[in-house]
């Protein structure tokens, strides 16, 4: 680390302060009107980049404009029409020779009467379309003879705004802000400078980058920093974790019964998994580790081991579920595991006066290990020796519901979090710099890959017919549709599928599982399709997490292109867990969008999750790490996790070489201003 940089990070904290007011035309309204988008300083302004460019570097010859482009022509005006009352509309002829194109406003102002006579020449930009009469633009902008030329120097920015504050005049504030951009604190190790530009120079590129410069060096610029920013501060994170203290627990006498009890041997990577967090347990502060895998893959089990080792010592074990319908299976499987060791398993899963008595268990240490839902975080739980806490699905959960279990704790509590959407290896272990990586990337033994079909809604009726001979022959079904009732649109609605089905398919038990069923009923369904009782399940997505049914082996997915690709292989990680051959067909309405038809591909071509992850990741990018909306991913200003994942190693790297004050100054830029709401 230069001493420059250095420096910099201590004598450059004055844009970071310096109002938005103080700009020459930011008043207090608009300043109050920035502020709605996080812009309270002259830094902010700098930082809020364009979310598109218009090119108004040429003009356009009127005949040769194109339908569905923007674009910036002139000419003079041949004919206006007016027409007031209670719907003024204005509608202008223009025309630069052969060309001819119509100006339409529906609101107009007295600004625009009086530019549109005819015979003034005037520019204007806007979308061209097609109209009744031929080429036309509706409320472009305009210029006339005596105003700023709309003609560029530059591609223009189009920067995301908010109601009352149009983009012109947000351009022109952001105008006033690089007036000052050269005393902005360049934050970047120079080693990282690669394509040799100063944050300065990026800014402005990026702000007003020329037709003939691709702004790729610049947006690559202000992402490094960034990533530096979270690597520093998840380096910081675990920092300050490793100085804390936690329960050791050093026995592992319960989890060797455990393993010698199953039926089946663990895999390589389970075993390596439970290897790892027993190697974290064994020291005194606390164990900070994602176990990710795919659908299937087992992390149950390991989850299973990690608690043994605490249980062992004699303290306590939460483990918490996103859904009622995953704790009770969780609470069910921990239950049948610990029978034999004499463990008893207690749940706890509202708030109900029947939940009073586990509380006070709890709270008295009475039962160690305890499973559930969000209710684990409720103010009334307490733990008398929690030492562990584990949370499958982890990014189901804010951060303030983890540090709230976390914290139940007398010291430190150790912490297992547990997802089934895997990303690769070294992009894990980058983004989850805080926190060490387990991965499980095998199979159970017999376990066969899920065969995959998308099928056109025209083919709906063989699809029924495949699942009533299948479901004949001894099989069970799920049909998963993403709708409870009707009327939430045209979509099927579960309701309305499960009596379709249910007079298709005479002869077989149609259930229904949704999310507004009480857990009572939820609980008798599940039960009944776990029996054989019901042979076809019509469900909502609330199936999607953890559900375990090895005898089913049929999975049709109905409006699959409106689902997420991580989803729909969750969803598709439902069937196929057993000895049998798993089979999803996707169903799905043509025609299809480029991006359904990607995710729909993938799926068939693959059942690899963590291959799955990886396109899904370039198809829609990233939820957020930072901060209370967190959904799995970092979400970035300025970074693409799909452009940018080869910088993140070596960012990592130079995340601990920072000094305290460049690391503290990143933070303040990119980390504790998040951007509110915004339209464009």
């Amino acid at each position: 680390m230069s001493s420059s940089t250095s420096a910099s990070a201590r004598s450059g904290a004055g844009l970071a302060d310096l109002p938005v007011t103080a700009l020459p035309g930011v008043g207090k309204a608009a300043g109050a009107r920035l502020a709605q988008l996080g812009l309270s300083t002259v830094e902010d302004l700098l930082f809020h980049l364009p979310a598109r460019y218009e090119d108004r570097t040429r003009c356009t010859p009127l005949a040769a404009l194109v339908a569905g482009q923007r674009a910036l022509g002139q000419g003079s005006v041949l004919a206006v029409e007016q027409r007031g009352g209670r719907r003024p509309h204005l509608t202008a002829w223009l025309a630069d020779g052969p060309g001819q194109l119509l100006l339409r406003f529906f609101h107009p102002t007295s600004r625009h009467r009086r530019l549109l006579t005819v015979g003034t020449q005037v520019s204007v930009y806007g979308e061209v379309r097609w109209g009744a009469q031929g080429r036309e633009m509706v409320h472009p902008d305009i210029a006339g003879p005596a105003e700023p030329s709309l003609l560029e120097s530059s591609l223009t920015p189009v920067y995301p705004t908010t109601a009352g504050l149009s983009v012109k005049r947000l351009r022109q504030f952001v105008r006033g802000a690089l007036e000052h951009v050269d005393a902005l604190p360049d934050l970047l190790p120079p080693a990282l400078c690669e394509e040799g530009l100063s944050l300065a120079q990026a800014l402005r590129l990026l702000h007003a980058p020329a037709l003939a410069v691709q702004p790729t060096a610049a947006r690559k610029r202000l992402a490094l920093e960034e990533l530096l920013a979270h690597q520093a501060a998840l380096a910081a994170a675990r920092r300050a974790s490793r100085r804390e203290r936690a329960h050791p627990c050093r026995q592992a006498n319960l989890v060797a019964r455990f393993l010698a009890q199953l039926p089946f041997q663990p895999t390589a990577s389970q075993q390596a998994a439970i290897a790892e967090i027993r190697e974290d347990l064994m020291r005194d502060w606390p164990m900070r580790r994602l176990l990710q895998g795919d659908v299937g893959s087992g992390k149950t089990l390991v989850a299973a081991a990690a608690a043994l080792i605490v249980l062992e010592e004699g303290y306590q074990v939460a483990l918490m579920a996103p859904t009622e319908l995953l704790a009770r299976q969780h609470y069910k499987t921990f239950a049948a595991w610990f029978a034999g060791l004499g463990i008893p398993v207690l749940a706890l899963l509202g708030t109900a006066r029947s939940t009073q008595d586990a509380r006070r268990r709890l709270a008295q240490g009475e039962v160690a290990l305890a499973v559930g839902t969000q209710a684990l975080v409720q103010d009334a739980v307490a733990f008398d020796r929690l030492a562990l806490a584990i949370a499958d699905e982890q990014h189901r959960f804010g951060v303030r519901q983890r540090q709230t279990l976390q914290g139940k704790g007398r010291i430190a509590t150790h912490w297992l979090a547990m997802s089934a959407t895997p990303i690769p290896r070294t992009l894990a272990q980058s983004l989850y710099a805080d926190l060490d990586v387990s991965i499980l990337a095998e199979r159970p033994p017999g376990r066969l890959p899920v065969t995959t079909v998308a099928l056109s809604q025209t083919r709906r009726t063989e699809v029924i017919d495949r699942v009533r001979q299948a479901c004949a022959g001894g099989a069970k079904a799920y049909w998963v549709c993403p709708l409870i009732e009707e009327g939430e649109s045209d979509l099927v609605s579960a309701q309305a599928l499960h009596q379709e089905l249910s007079r298709a398919l005479p002869g077989l038990a149609v259930g229904l599982i949704h999310g507004r069923m009480s857990p009572a009923e939820k609980e008798s369904v599940m039960a009944g399709f776990m029996d054989g009782v019901v042979q076809v399940l019509v469900a909502t997505t609330v199936i999607e997490v953890g559900v375990d049914v090895p005898s089913a082996n049929l999975l049709v997915i109905e409006h699959a292109e409106c689902l997420g690709l991580a989803q729909l292989h969750q969803l598709r990680g439902r069937v196929g867990r057993g000895r049998e051959q798993g089979h999803c067909v996707l169903l799905y309405r043509a025609p299809l969008g480029a991006v359904a038809h990607a995710r729909l591909a993938c799926l068939r071509e693959t059942d690899d999750g963590f291959e799955v992850a990886r396109q899904d990741l370039a198809l829609r990018g990233a939820g957020e790490l930072f901060g209370d909306r967190q959904s799995g991913l970092p979400h970035f200003r300025v970074a693409d996790l799909a452009a940018d994942a080869e910088l993140l190693p070596r960012l990592r790297q130079a995340a601990d070489d920072l000094p305290p004050e460049v690391a503290e100054a990143l933070a303040r830029r990119w980390l504790n201003a998040r951007r509110g709401p915004a339209e464009v």
